[in-house]
Parts: C-alpha cells; structure tokens; sequence
C-alpha cells in the first residue's frame, strides 16, 4: 500500500526576470531565451511554448529557466514563496 511522505523541494539556482508588459521586457526575455515568444505589443501577455503546452505569462509574472533549460511563466506569489535571491559570486 502507498503511504503519504513529505517531500523538500532540492536547492537548485535558477535564473528568472520579471515580465513587465513592454516590448523592451518582451525582448529581453526572448534574448535570453534564445527564442522568440508570443507577444501581442495591444496585450500585457507573453505566450511561451512549454512542454505542456503554451502557456501565458502576465504582467508581473516571473519567466523562469528550469534546470534542463526549459522556460515557463510563475506568479509572483508562488515565485516568492519558492524562491529567494542568491548573491551574485
């Protein structure tokens, strides 16, 4: 039978910047993802093509750059709640 465990999340640094709604954000973003993604300048949203799917960033949304290299959008109140900044060593 299964039982229930408690699991920590391992401390892995990863990189993120904060979409802001502009096209200068917009283009930050895509140079440092090496792709362009889907922003519609009229829209405060980014499309970015994840492994699950699109999905869309928001004004204020952290894009994150997963451990295998992935990109996807996170909420500021969960990225705060799982992240903290590193020094920059």
């Amino acid at each position: 039978m299964s039982e229930v465990k408690k699991y920590r999340k391992l401390p892995v640094v990863i990189e993120a910047v904060v979409f802001d709604g502009t096209l200068d954000s917009a283009h930050v973003i895509t140079k440092w993802a090496g792709s362009p993604f889907d922003w519609s300048g009229n829209q405060e949203t980014l499309v970015i093509p994840t492994l699950e799917g699109d999905h869309t960033a928001s004004k204020g949304d952290y894009i994150i750059k997963g451990v295998n290299g992935e990109f996807y959008p996170c909420k500021p109140d969960i990225f705060e709640k799982t992240y903290e900044a590193v020094s920059h060593d």
